[in-house]
Formats: structure tokens, sequence, C-alpha cells
């Protein structure tokens, strides 16, 4: 039985590889992509999902463009990693798919309201706001999430936007609170786990060796990628955060975390964005999500790459 998902994105060479793993499993009804402004703005974003859509032959995926900036702060974007299209590295050609539309939490409604409660998963891969948005204007949909799944925050691997701070949560962390607080269940897939999944040379070869065109196009996405991390925390790789979100849907055992509670600072100009996470139980605030410390990142490769063949 397949899983229907809906992928909310702010591609981002990770966001695109992530978007790649889902269309290449047949478990899952990718029922359709909205965009955030999120890694870049949301025209860019946008953008960069129908380039996707359409290097792995789908051009049916409707794909919606969401908010264009935070619930309540200015977009902070991350050109520095991600370069100036988001999807730097080879010149990929402008999409000729149109987008479906530009009311992506419309979408994301009207989704969920017309299939079965519990049957839809949420795969937001950016920042939050466009889910905030729509459980702010649809709060009846909430009963009908069957999980959200993101990759956002950190805790014993602290922060890569601030000293505190994971990006995605970073960008709004009002939508984060309130994602955080609405009860639905949630996956967390944190720096914790994506920093212990990084690209090596033999990795990227992997990609490169499918001898396919989306196959040259990770291994080269991964490329330009890489070279922020390695230059920052001086590794031999990258991680890729977002595929990592597809692969718990797909492969759960490659992963190990534990229910938790998790509270999002909004207020402390020191440490806004921050994902507090009660990992050893020291408060009494009840558990709000599954926040996932550890995995096999062979595994995960090898799933990421088998994959990847398909397309």
């Amino acid at each position: 039985m397949t899983q229907k998902i809906i992928i909310d994105t702010d591609p981002g060479q990770d966001d695109a590889v992530a978007i790649l793993l889902a269309l290449a499993s047949p478990e899952f009804d990718v029922l359709g992509i909205t965009a955030v402004a999120g890694n870049v703005p949301l025209a860019l974003t946008a953008k960069n999902a129908r380039i996707v859509c359409e290097l792995a032959g789908r051009r049916d995926i409707p794909v919606h463009a969401g908010c264009d900036r935070p619930l309540a702060r200015d977009l902070v974007t991350a050109e520095h990693v991600h370069g100036k299209t988001g999807l730097d590295g080879p010149q990929l050609p402008e999409p000729e798919m149109p987008l479906t539309s530009e009311d992506g939490v419309g979408f994301i409604i009207e989704t969920l309201r017309a299939h079965d409660a519990g049957t839809v998963t949420l795969c937001p891969l950016g920042p939050l706001t466009n889910i905030a948005t729509a459980l702010a204007r649809a709060p009846d949909i909430a009963d009908r999430i069957a999980r959200i799944v993101l990759m956002g925050g950190a805790y014993f691997e602290v922060g890569n936007i601030t000293p505190a701070a994971e990006f995605n949560i970073y960008v709004d962390p009002e939508a984060a609170r309130d994602v955080f607080a609405s009860g639905i269940p949630i996956t967390v897939l944190p720096l914790d786990v994506t920093h212990k999944a990084l690209t090596t040379a033999a990795r990227v070869q992997a990609f490169r060796d499918l001898g396919t065109k989306v196959g040259d196009m990770v291994a080269a996405w991964t490329d330009f990628f890489e070279r922020f991390d390695k230059e920052k925390y001086g590794s031999e790789g990258a991680p890729l955060h977002d595929p990592c979100v597809i692969a718990w849907l797909l492969r759960p055992d490659l992963f190990t975390g534990r229910e938790i509670n998790v509270e999002i600072e909004v207020d402390s100009p020191l440490t806004r964005g921050m994902t507090v996470a009660d990992w050893w139980r020291v408060t009494e605030r009840a558990p709000n999500a599954t926040f996932i410390g550890g995995i096999d990142a062979d595994g995960f490769y090898d799933l990421l790459t088998t994959r990847l063949a398909r397309l």
C-alpha cells in the first residue's frame, strides 16, 4: 500500500535529492509539492522544484508556490551554501512545466480534507511557514494529518546558521513553535542525524557510476554542496540533510531516536530558533516529537543509490 505524501520544500541541492528519492520510490504517492521561501526566495524554490520533477521525468507532479516570507520576520536565505540559484552546479534548463497554483497553503488544506483522515503525511524539508499557515487557516486539518516528518533542528550538534539554531527552524521560529505545539505526531530528522551521514568520495562516485543523467546531476550537486561543509567543519564530505526525511519513511529501521519534548525558542536574540530538545527527559514537559539521533549511514547511502538508479 502506498503512502500518500506532500513534500513541502525550498530546493536546495539536498532538497532536490530528497524529491528524487521520493519520486524513485513506488512506496509513495506524491500528491504534490509545495514550495516555500527558505534556502533562496520563493520564485527560485518554486522553479527549482519543477526543474527536479522534470529531471525525474515526472511532469505530472503538481507544484504549488506557497509562502514567500516567514510568519513574523524578514526572510533569511542561504545562498552562501546553495549558490545564487539554490541549485548551483551544472546548469539545468528552465522548467517547461508550469506552476499548478500560487496557493500552496490552499493545496495542503484541500488535499488533507479530500483524503481520509490519517492517510496523508507531510514532509517539510525547509522552514515550516506553509505548514503553520495551513494549520492557522484551517485548524480542522490537524486531526487529518497522519504525521509530519521534517528535517530541522539540532541538539547535540547545536546550530549551523547561528551557534544555537539550525537553518530551517531559525528562518521561521514562530512557524516551528506552532507546528510543535499542534499535537500532530511529528518525527524530527535533526543535524544530529544528518551530520552522521556525510558524503564521501566513494559515495559520490557511486552516484556518478549509475551512468544516468540523474546520477551525474546528484554527484555534481553534491560536489558543489560539499565545499561549504568541508571548509566550515573540516569534514570529509557534506550531510545530505533532506533525503533523511524520505529515507526514514522508507526504512525507519536505519534510524534510532526517542520520544521527547521539543520546544522552540522565539524570543532570545542569542538562541532564536533553537530546538530545546529534552533528550535526557529532565523536564516534566510531555513528549511531542520523535527526535532521531542515530543513522546507519552505509544503509542510507545504499538505499539512496539503489533508488536513484531507477530514474
